[in-house]
């Protein structure tokens, strides 16, 4: 990192804009090792970031003297690296696509034409052909797609000294050298063991007294989201990926495991609006509607129902249109929720171990939840509500608080009910088989809906009309 911008930085009170002083560099006249040399002193992400500003021909200038490495290690960073790798010529492509992470390589080479793929894979050397087809071979929501080679793996019964010598020759290939997988002659897998540990070790010490047997793993047919929350529960730099075998076929390394658990929570957050899945800038017109058309002719016809509830009460409506007034007060709140319900039961349904009863637990958590706080909300809205039609629309002091005191109980009910809808409604759908985030937002404020306007109208009937007789 440059030190000179930092200091400039720091001094000012700014972040430094190391994007233009990398641009500048380039757009410089010095050599190509000095423009290396200085370009190197910069993270990788600050100059992926100022590819992104730079003209096509300036790309290619700074593709010219970057090493085929330091190029591939600045590209994993960028979004738009499959743009930046068509820039490059055949050969170029092939370099740049065997250093990077498998995964990466994977996701480029499944955009491109087939004639294409075909022709760059053919020029690729047999390794990374064989690494590329076994990650192509899994399915996207599988954890072996997302799995890397870039680890190193030792044989059991060596001591320190071999250990170590072992861990030299494969880190010329290797970078992922924090933690070491150890193995046995058929290639299952043993144990691993933190490279501190192997550094600090006497050189006659055995390896099997340094090896941490308990240490976490996956299987490469898992399906990610089914053990996201098991992964995420381990704060290793890496976790191995098994076959079925038992035998280590790759590894997940940090950057991928924040990247899976990014991907399934923006999954879950799309459906939680609603869609079968998430959309980006570029996806087009007719796949966007096909994700959003089915929820919305499904609540279309919720919406319908509660309309056509709403019109069971229109004798109320005639004889009190006062009440109308509150109406979206009631139907708000017992959305927000039955909307907070729904969050926190998701987030803990997440845990594929929850049992039954806590499952029962978590229900009655939220009725409570929802009884309190429809408590409290209900009796402020009795007292302002009561005062407002008092105070400032003339309504008799009776009339006032009967309407205010209408609205606080079906506050009060609408919240308890919501409260219980938005967990039972999830816990249910998981009980089906069905995913728990499919019972989305806009799917529970509709039924809240319907339990609100049940609440409100029902109560306004028979206390209002039929025991006050207004």
């Amino acid at each position: 990192m440059n030190m000179n911008g930092s200091t400039i930085g720091n001094a000012a009170g700014l972040h430094p804009d190391y994007k233009n002083e990398i641009i500048e560099i380039i757009r410089s006249n010095l050599t190509p090792r000095i423009m290396r040399e200085k370009i190197g002193e910069y993270h990788e992400n600050d100059i992926a970031e100022a590819l992104d500003l730079l003209k096509k021909d300036e790309r290619h200038k700074l593709y010219s003297i970057l090493n085929t490495q330091m190029l591939a290690d600045i590209l994993e960073y960028s979004p738009q690296y499959g743009k930046y790798i068509d820039e490059l010529g055949i050969r170029k492509r092939v370099e740049i696509l065997s250093c990077l992470e498998i995964t990466t390589a994977v996701e480029y080479l499944k955009n491109l034409e087939k004639n294409q793929r075909s022709m760059l894979i053919d020029l690729m050397d047999e390794e990374l052909k064989k690494e590329i087809t076994i990650s192509s071979s899994f399915d996207k929501d599988e954890i072996g797609s997302r799995m890397t080679t870039n680890y190193i793996s030792i044989p059991a019964g060596m001591n320190v000294r071999q250990a170590m010598r072992e861990l030299v020759d494969q880190a010329a290939e290797n970078d992922n050298i924090s933690t070491i997988y150890v193995t046995d002659e058929e290639g299952t897998f043993l144990g691993a063991i933190d490279l501190k540990d192997l550094i600090i070790a006497r050189e006659s010490t055995s390896l099997d007294s340094i090896i941490r047997t308990s240490y976490p793993y996956v299987y490469a047919e898992e399906l990610i989201e089914e053990c996201i929350e098991r992964i995420g529960d381990y704060s290793e730099d890496s976790i191995p990926v098994l076959d079925e075998k038992n035998r280590i076929a790759g590894v997940l390394v940090a950057q991928d495991i924040v990247q899976m658990v990014d991907d399934v929570l923006g999954e879950d957050y799309a459906k939680l609006a609603g869609l079968s899945a998430e959309e980006d800038l570029q996806e087009p017109l007719k796949k966007s509607i096909g994700k959003r058309l089915p929820w919305l002719v499904i609540l279309l016809g919720l919406g319908m129902l509660v309309s056509s509830v709403v019109g069971l009460f229109e004798p109320v409506v005639s004889h009190l249109a006062l009440i109308v007034c509150f109406q979206s007060l009631v139907l708000d709140m017992a959305g927000n929720v039955g909307t907070q319900s729904l969050a926190v039961t998701i987030r803990v349904l997440m845990d594929e171990q929850i049992s039954g009863k806590q499952k029962l637990f978590l229900i009655s958590k939220e009725a409570r939840v929802g009884l309190v706080n429809g408590l409290l909300l209900g009796t402020l809205s009795f007292i302002f509500i009561g005062l407002y039609l008092c105070l400032f629309k003339g309504q008799p002091l009776m009339m006032s608080f009967s309407i205010s005191a209408c609205t606080g109980i079906a506050l009060l009910v609408s919240m308890v009910l919501s409260s219980v809808a938005g967990t039972s409604v999830p816990i249910l759908f998981k009980k089906m088989k069905i995913d728990p985030a499919v019972a989305s937002g806009p799917l529970i404020t509709t039924v809240n809906d319907l339990v609100a306007v049940v609440s409100y109208y029902g109560l306004a009937w028979m206390l209002l009309i039929h025991i006050l007789h207004y």
